[in-house]
């Protein structure tokens, strides 16, 4: 079974940077993967997904052109890049796969993480 464990989060101020890291312990060959986020009395969201050959790319319209999405399948590692981070950033963020980078399809298949807390002050 796979585990996911979130890094790299933090407290960082408006208009900042941070890069998370996903280290999964186990065999994510063929899947996507994505990073999702949750903040305090919302659903959990996708932010970005990546295919396994990392030519596909999904990116939430609210954090299209600020965020990058990767992935080194080698180590298995997912990263994402944030830039410009805004007040409304502030979430737990976690990764997990999917069948293909969209959200029909990023539904989560392996047990979720503890995530990675990311707080924006602004």
């Amino acid at each position: 079974q796979v585990q996911l464990v979130e890094s790299g989060g933090g407290l960082v101020q408006a208009g900042g940077s941070l890069r998370l890291s996903c280290a999964a312990s186990g065999r994510t060959f063929g899947y996507s993967m994505g990073w999702f986020r949750q903040a305090p009395g919302k659903e959990r969201e996708l932010v970005a997904a990546i295919s396994w050959n990392g030519l596909s790319t999904y990116y939430a319209d609210s954090v299209k052109g600020r965020f990058t999405i990767s992935r080194d399948n080698a180590k298995n590692m997912v990263y994402l890049q944030m830039n410009s981070l805004k007040p409304e950033d502030t979430a737990v963020y976690y990764c997990n796969a999917g069948r293909a980078p969209t959200v029909q399809a990023m539904s989560g298949l392996f047990p979720w993480g503890q995530g990675t807390q990311v707080t924006v002050s602004s």
